[in-house]
């Protein structure tokens, strides 16, 4: 059985969306996971959002999930570990580097465009080269670094847009990314 962890900010908002809406829609279909989220500033046992809560109520989930910081147990017990940004990767990747192979955001890993696919298993394996560099106290090859530019300029973006402080429509219009990007991460499982 997989194990998939979701990151984001709080953890109150965009993580436990998609840590309810993949249970449910995994079930729905018959496969298979564990599912988890977390917060790269969470703090522990904050309810989710009233508007996020709501949300998943509409689609008869009624979960009550609370808020988890993320922490070396969280990303040594899964097997696939997506953060809902761009930034919440970074900080994974920067704070926990033998994570990388593992570590995608969430619409990153659904992509099928062998081209950005490309780009990203570069960019990620150079981070990850760059990450080990400073923490041995050494700097990372120039080229490298300027290659990751080259490369960040070229990638997509693949967050999903924060609801957080929004209205319940931000939160419906983000929930409807997370379940199109869940429908294509369960066809790839």
């Amino acid at each position: 059985m997989k194990r998939i962890l979701f990151v984001c900010t709080g953890n109150t908002c965009r993580s436990p969306m998609a840590e309810a809406l993949l249970r449910q829609m995994a079930r729905q279909r018959g496969v298979e996971v564990e599912v988890r989220s977390a917060g790269v500033s969470a703090s522990r046992g904050v309810p989710m959002s009233r508007h996020a809560e709501a949300v998943l109520r509409d689609h008869r989930i009624a979960d009550r999930l609370t808020s988890s910081p993320l922490d070396a147990q969280l990303v040594e017990w899964a097997d696939l570990i997506l953060t809902l940004t761009g930034s919440h990767k970074s900080h994974v990747l920067r704070h926990f580097p033998s994570a990388y192979e593992r570590t995608y955001t969430l619409k990153e890993y659904v992509e099928d465009d062998p081209n950005v696919l490309g780009d990203l298993e570069e960019f990620d394996s150079l981070t990850a080269a760059s990450e080990l560099s400073r923490a041995l106290g050494e700097e990372p090859e120039p080229a490298a670094l300027q290659r990751m530019i080259e490369l960040r300029q070229r990638i997509p973006l693949f967050d999903i847009s924060d609801p957080f402080g929004g209205s319940r429509d931000d939160y419906e219009s983000t929930a409807a990314e997370i379940r199109t990007a869940l429908d294509r991460l369960l066809d790839k499982l």
